[in-house]
């Protein structure tokens, strides 16, 4: 999942995008309104943390904003205020959620998968919180998984690569979509590190098993499927 988190408070947007990075998220960091706004414009995001009080635009504009153009993702707003009055406000301009600062971490990331959870419900292209390909098990929610019964040892960017293409099962997934999910605005397009990290997953996922999960297409991508 790839998270825009914008926050003026660069302790605070350390904080919480390296706690992120660590539960399997890519993260990109805005600093204030307009610069939100333009990077949502050019990039693809699944969920978006939005501070209030932001300079040059606030929080409310930039969730207006996002909803007009047409975002469908979730956003959850984070401000210090606490006044029922903002929360409003929030919500009408079409968050899906509100959290007041300082926060416990373990709370934001359970608001993150209720909200992914919810979008389950009204979007098809979310898969449940447990996904099987044959004797491949993810558990979405604990981020642990199993081929035939046994756990396999992944590490966060792992994790999330095998979750991205588990949620596109059956799919031919390119580098650059992969890239826009599972990586954020710091990657290379012109390493290879995707390539690396496939074949990470294929020598702990498929080697030693009858069937190889993991495939490429070459010049097209990547398909992780149980045919």
């Amino acid at each position: 999942m790839r998270v825009l988190l914008v926050e003026d408070d660069k302790r605070i947007a350390a904080f919480v995008a390296k706690g992120l990075r660590e539960n399997s998220y890519a993260v990109d960091i805005a600093s204030d309104g307009d610069e939100a706004a333009y990077m949502a414009s050019i990039n693809s995001y699944d969920l978006f943390i939005l501070d209030i009080n932001l300079p040059k635009k606030d929080g409310f504009e930039v969730c207006q904003e996002l909803r007009d153009k047409g975002t469908n993702q979730p956003i959850l707003m984070l401000t210090a205020r606490d006044a029922i009055d903002d929360r409003i406000s929030g919500l009408d301009t079409g968050a899906d959620d509100y959290l007041t600062k300082p926060f416990v971490f373990r709370e934001l990331l359970a608001r993150l998968r209720a909200l992914l959870r919810a979008l389950l419900r009204r979007n098809s292209d979310i898969r449940p919180s447990k996904i099987t390909i044959a004797d491949l098990e993810i558990d979405t929610v604990s981020q642990y998984v199993w081929r035939a019964g046994k756990e396999i040892d992944l590490t966060a960017k792992e994790y999330a690569l095998i979750e991205f293409l588990a949620r596109n099962k059956g799919k031919v997934v390119g580098r650059e979509e992969i890239s826009e999910h599972v990586w954020d605005d710091s990657y290379d397009p012109f390493s290879n590190l995707i390539e690396v990290y496939v074949q990470r997953l294929r020598t702990k996922l498929d080697r030693g098993f009858a069937v190889e999960l993991i495939t490429t297409r070459r010049g097209s991508g990547y398909i992780l499927d149980d045919v």
